[in-house]
């Protein structure tokens, strides 16, 4: 799995001190995501990117976590193409909020911006962040907004994933490909559920999930892994059974 926080290369907290004259003209583009094979997900996403992307869970312990695979090799996105479009259907937000993020300080969360993104400049192209009074544009409310949001369910999924691990639900996985020029290989680091296991979860934690949606999810994702023989064709072609 590659490494999901490649695209952020030098974040800095947004200030109306540093950015009071600063705009930011948003790009379609998605090159700072080429090389990424795999992205974070939301379980609040799970129901749209069921229809483009396999879904599985990737890390270890309280860092586990939901992932959409967007290539079988590591450093290829097959989502994106020679010109930066994004050409498979669901975009995650982990890449919508691009290029702010929050950072996290005893408990304290501070908006901040990747300042090598091509769109910032200071000549008023895009969006400003802050007016000529120094205070927040609608356009830097509806972003902070926006990345409040994507924290909150954030750690709606963590919860999640820490049920899934809890009930020992998940399990190592692997994808195995065979490319067009002949090579092969093989996808390991991600995790998927275990069916039989789902199925025998004891009644209580079955009515709590199903109360919680989160039963929902798990047969989600279960049914995205046949996304895979779809990204297998992409690097070439793949044995999706390998998959689950």
């Amino acid at each position: 799995m590659s490494k999901q926080l490649l695209i952020y290369e030098r974040v800095i907290p947004v200030s109306s001190e540093l950015h009071r004259d600063v705009s930011v003209k948003a790009t379609e583009k998605f090159d700072f995501a080429r090389d990424l094979n795999s992205v974070p997900l939301l379980a609040a996403e799970f129901a749209s990117a069921v229809q483009n992307h396999p879904i599985v869970f990737a890390g270890e312990g309280d860092a586990t976590f939901p992932a959409v695979l967007l290539g079988l090799e590591d450093g290829a996105n097959h989502a994106v193409d020679s010109e930066g479009n994004w050409t498979e259907g669901y975009v995650p937000a982990f890449l919508r909020r691009y290029p702010f993020v929050f950072s996290q300080n005893d408990g304290n969360f501070t908006l901040c911006i990747d300042e090598t993104y091509p769109g910032i400049n200071q000549d008023g192209r895009g969006e400003r962040l802050f007016d000529a009074d120094g205070e927040r544009t609608q356009y830097l409310q509806n972003i902070l907004a926006f990345v409040s949001q994507f924290q909150g369910q954030f750690e709606r999924t963590r919860l999640f994933c820490k049920r899934l691990s809890d009930l020992n639900l998940l399990e190592p996985a692997q994808a195995r490909y065979t490319a067009a020029d002949g090579r092969s290989g093989m996808l390991s680091g991600f995790m998927t559920i275990n069916r039989d296991r789902l199925k025998a979860i004891p009644e209580a934690a079955l009515k709590e999930m199903f109360a919680t949606d989160e039963l929902e999810l798990c047969y989600i994702h279960i049914h995205s892994l046949q996304n895979v023989s779809r990204l297998g064709t992409k690097t070439a072609t793949a044995r999706p059974s390998e998959a689950a």
